[in-house]
């Protein structure tokens, strides 16, 4: 939801629920990458309600255009951070690591008990 005046686009607040600090603080660093903000915030209007409160003022581009875009960053970059994760660990696998750290895909309790 957002709420804003009908006459200045350049500043809204955007209130989303089922979200926490974990979305809001991110989308608040993405936004704060932006030239075009001149201030970015959020806050959440009381712990039990899971809503969080996002504030984002522009140079004068539309803010609900300036956040989809930082939205569309954040989603760039989580991309990013996953696929260089998942090859990370693809190559730790493939290497000779693991073989020397003898880790068993059975529980280590398990080897514990046959031997």
């Amino acid at each position: 939801m957002e709420h804003g005046s009908f006459t200045d686009n350049s500043a809204a607040t955007f209130s989303l629920t089922d979200e926490d600090h974990t979305l809001a603080n991110s989308v608040r660093f993405t936004l704060n990458q932006d030239p075009r903000v001149t201030f970015c915030g959020y806050s959440i209007p009381h712990p039990s309600q899971a809503r969080v409160n996002i504030r984002v003022q522009t140079t004068g581009d539309p803010a609900r255009e300036v956040l989809k875009d930082a939205c569309q960053d954040l989603m760039l970059m989580c991309r990013h951070v996953r696929s260089t994760f998942d090859k990370a660990v693809e190559d730790f696998r493939g290497s000779n690591a693991v073989k020397a750290m003898k880790i068993d895909s059975k529980d280590s309790s398990d080897s514990e008990e046959s031997e």
